[in-house]
């Protein structure tokens, strides 16, 4: 297949979706972080904005991400766990205090309650005096690799669905600029799949969101140029950066030829990459530094539009401060200093990447046609097609691991028999019960009849197909309504998914 005759800029957009890629402007510069509480968050990302970090990432707790509050007896020990526990407006308001949220682009890495913690969102800006439209930023909001690959669902497919194509609709209105969803390949890698499994087992979820949009009479032109993706960036350097030019070229011919799309923004496979979080060890952990060094190289290399770059100590514990100050320096020596940011599309015409990009392109449409043979990207769920090549992979992966037909320096070859534990963040338990007693005062502080109406016309209109959840749930996060108390609500009319 040649494509000698593309350029950058220019469906399918193989070699970059900008004509002059990082010459004019370097990716975003993430960190993800999230932990204990809003406070500490907070102070990590003044101090992350402070080192030059050009976007925020947020991580949430599993309770905030499965819809229930710190004091639910479900989220015992877990709270602040994970990511930074949010129940109510009052812990959003904490999270991005100082921070100009009219400045600063925020990535939200939330599923089954984006729609919420999106709503906290726009209300947090409206009381620094910052309209919506001046809003940039993602929330992930993919929730069927859920079901796939990593289990923070909480209802059925197809109420979970609607509550997507809400924020995809709502947005276009009223937060024009930010990013509506983020389909995400990251989990199905870090699960086991093979880099061409990623790809297309994400991009299954892709087409049946564009086509639950189009369902609920959304303009594929307008909502498509608002969908981007989330890539994981594995150590094999050549493979990767092949795999990140297909991902364009397989996702444009996809809503060119399969929906028509004639905006070339709605063609556009613009993503997010993250470092691979399963490659890094606990045995010596600064060969982690080099691992992430040649991740990042390969998702700048391959045109990436967000980066995110993992610290070496966290196969152990959340990042210290030092370890996530390497991981941005990283980056930054990458962008600044390594000469590869000049040139569009470096590596470009090299037999090893042109032959790689096409093998990985074929292997993808096999397994969509696949996909379609089975009815669709939820009937592969309920049939658990996904799950099942997923785990076929993953249990090759290791078997070559443990035979040492694959090596991992350090683990399997090149071991070393003393090893001295590096100092690993600690998170304190008075942190949690800070969480419970704040969410105590706010609880006991509210307007309880305005919030139980609130509450109540939100569950009459989940109850009506045809309404727009959106603005129910902004009205129910004004009155500091709780993400438990929202998400029960829902519960109420659309069930839980109790997965197979």
């Amino acid at each position: 297949m040649s494509h000698q005759g593309e350029k950058a800029g220019q469906y399918p957009f193989t070699k970059g979706i900008y004509e002059d890629m990082y010459r004019s402007r370097k990716w975003t510069m993430r960190q993800y972080a999230g932990f204990s509480s809003a406070r500490d968050s907070n102070t990590r990302y003044r101090y992350l904005l402070s080192q030059g970090t050009t976007g925020l990432s947020v991580a949430f707790d599993l309770p905030t991400q499965i819809g229930y509050d710190s004091d639910d007896p479900i989220a015992e020990g877990e709270i602040g766990k994970v990511g930074v526990p949010i129940d109510t407006l009052a812990d959003m308001e904490v999270l991005f205090d100082e921070i100009p949220l009219d400045k600063v682009s925020t990535s939200m890495t939330i599923n089954s309650t984006a729609i919420i913690l999106l709503a906290m969102y726009q209300v947090v800006a409206e009381k620094q005096g910052v309209e919506s439209h001046q809003l940039r930023g993602t929330i992930q909001n993919d929730v069927l690799k859920e079901y796939i690959a990593r289990g923070t669902y909480i209802f059925p497919p197809q109420a979970s669905l609607r509550l997507i194509t809400d924020v995809f609709s709502y947005c276009n209105e009223h937060i024009p600029n930010w990013n509506t969803i983020s389909i995400s390949g990251y989990h199905i890698r870090e699960a086991g799949s093979t880099a061409s499994q990623e790809l297309a087992f994400t991009f299954a979820n892709g087409i049946a969101y564009v086509e639950a949009a189009i369902a609920a009479g959304l303009d594929v032109n307008q909502f498509g140029a608002r969908l981007s993706f989330f890539w994981n960036a594995h150590n094999d350097l050549m493979e990767e950066v092949a795999k990140f030019r297909a991902s364009r070229r397989v996702w444009a011919k996809i809503m060119k030829d399969r929906f028509g799309a004639s905006n070339p923004k709605a063609m556009m496979c613009r993503f997010h990459t993250q470092t691979g979080g399963s490659t890094l060890t606990a045995q010596q952990i600064d060969n982690n530094v080099v691992r992430v060094t040649l991740q990042a190289l390969a998702a700048v290399l391959g045109g990436t539009q967000s980066l995110h770059t993992n610290s070496r100590d966290e196969a152990l514990a959340l990042p210290t401060e030092e370890s996530v100050r390497l991981a941005l320096r990283t980056q930054q020596v990458i962008g600044f200093e390594s000469g590869v940011a000049n040139y569009v599309d470096p590596l470009a015409g090299s037999e090893v990447i042109e032959s790689l990009t096409d093998n990985i392109e074929k292997e993808v449409f096999t397994y969509l046609d696949k996909v379609d043979e089975l009815g669709g990207a939820i009937k592969a769920i309920e049939l658990e097609y996904f799950q099942n090549e997923i785990g076929k992979s993953a249990y090759q992966y290791q078997q070559d691991i443990e035979r040492g037909d694959r090596v991992v320096v350090g683990q399997n070859k090149f071991v070393d028999n003393e090893e001295a534990r590096p100092n690993v963040l600690k998170l304190e338990a008075k942190a949690a019960q800070g969480q419970l007693r704040d969410l105590e005062a706010v609880k006991t502080g509210r307007d309880q009849v305005a919030l139980e109406k609130s509450l109540s016309d939100l569950k009459t209109a989940a109850q009506n197909i045809e309404t727009n959840l959106f603005p129910h749930i902004l009205a129910a996060v004004r009155e500091y309504a709780s993400i438990g108390e929202i998400s029960n609500t829902l519960r109420s009319v659309f069930g839980e998914y109790q997965g197979q």
